[in-house]
């Protein structure tokens, strides 16, 4: 028998060896932090006397006090008892005592001293392969059921609010006026700016007002238009459906048998497609009218002049392609943010992570799409 105790901090433990092959651990008294509880060297000097023991039964029957301290000591009694194979009985412990190591050792500890090797580039490019096809075929399944959506829609029967809808509209159309409007204007300077350097070479800074106009209309007033709304817009409704997921509100429309595609998706997508066609043509007006306050008050050209050029420079081919492109773009935006926002996770951090992805989404699509058109409007020679 052994014995180790403090007086004057009030706590006891006593080693026995009721049975050849056990060891019993008599705790008493107080067992807090404060208390400076002992370390194991009893338990080990009882186990390395008795080799054959293959058990140690923990009993605190006559504890007055504890605290985490008598949690610390027994967990270290047991890791230490499992590195020499000996089983540890805890039926005499307090039942608080195990309730709380039983929660300590639910979950393994994270073993953090050493890490995997990295894999190799093939299987890395595996993997990015693989996240590629799963991307892309989430996003064709998010296209259909939005498809699906606005086939409803167009049928009537559609499940949102009229009063959502016109809210959105708010947002997407007169709300984006302002920054629509100084992008636009800075746009038009700048291509009447690009221009006159060139054509002042050749006596030929009239042609600055076709070079605006043709260039607006067909080109950077959609393009641009585009990207500010991926921007402002696509980054809102992202933001607006991770908020939703986080609060689960999307999980609460589901379970009252509400279609979170048509009530929440088909809205937006709308709303930003009726309004892309004519902020495109806001656009154009305000880069025709950037242009012009260069041509007239930096390169000596007539007001009336300027406007006839324009007038003679503009078809009905440009600005129809310009109105049409503006429309595809605003659906390339819809559909980003919200496909964005009703995959992000459920925490704060996924919802900004979700509105960079949805940003960067939309105005990649843009710019491949810009660049499809390119390709096959110079093919079909328009």
């Amino acid at each position: 028998m052994a014995v180790s105790s403090l007086p004057h901090r009030g706590w006891q433990l006593t080693v026995d060896h009721p049975a050849p092959d056990v060891v019993q651990v008599h705790l008493s008294g107080a067992w807090r932090l404060a208390d400076r509880l002992p370390g194991l060297h009893d338990i080990e000097g009882a186990l390395a006397s008795n080799p054959a023991a293959r058990r140690i039964v923990l009993e605190a029957s006559e504890v007055t006090a504890w605290d985490t301290g008598l949690v610390a000591f027994v967990l270290k009694v047991i890791q230490y008892c499992e590195s020499k194979s000996v089983a540890v009985d805890r039926d005499g412990l307090p039942p608080g005592v195990n309730r709380l190591i039983g929660l300590a050792t639910a979950v393994p500890e994270k073993k953090t001293g050493g890490e995997s090797a990295p894999p190799s580039r093939l299987a890395r490019l595996g993997l990015a392969s693989l996240a590629l096809y799963e991307a892309t075929l989430a996003f064709v399944r998010f296209v259909g059921d939005a498809a699906l959506a606005l086939g409803r829609f167009l049928r009537g029967k559609a499940n949102f609010r009229w009063v959502d809808f016109f809210g959105i509209i708010q947002d997407c159309g007169p709300n984006a006026l302002p920054i629509v409007t100084l992008i636009s204007f800075l746009v038009g300077l700048i291509l009447a700016f690009m221009g006159a350097v060139q054509l002042e070479n050749f006596g030929a800074q009239v042609y600055v007002a076709d070079l605006v106009a043709i260039a607006a209309t067909r080109e950077m007033g959609c393009l641009m238009t585009g990207i500010i709304m991926a921007g402002r817009t696509g980054a809102a409704f992202a933001a607006q459906l991770g908020t939703m997921r986080v609060n689960e509100e999307i999980d609460a429309l589901i379970t009252m048998g509400i279609p979170p595609m048509d009530f929440l998706v088909l809205p937006r997508m709308v709303a930003l497609i009726l309004m892309m066609p004519l902020l495109t043509v806001y656009s154009d007006l305000l880069a025709i009218f950037g242009g012009a306050f260069v041509g007239v008050t930096m390169l000596d050209l007539g007001l009336i002049e300027y406007l006839e050029r324009t007038a003679q420079a503009l078809t009905l081919t440009n600005f129809a392609l310009g109105v049409i492109k503006g429309s595809i773009f605003g659906i390339l935006v819809a559909l980003s943010g919200c496909l964005r926002g009703m995959q992000a996770g459920r925490s704060a951090a996924a919802v900004g992570l979700a509105t960079t992805s949805a940003v960067v989404t939309a105005i990649v699509l843009i710019v491949v799409a810009e660049g499809i058109f390119a390709v096959v409007l110079n093919a079909l020679k328009i």
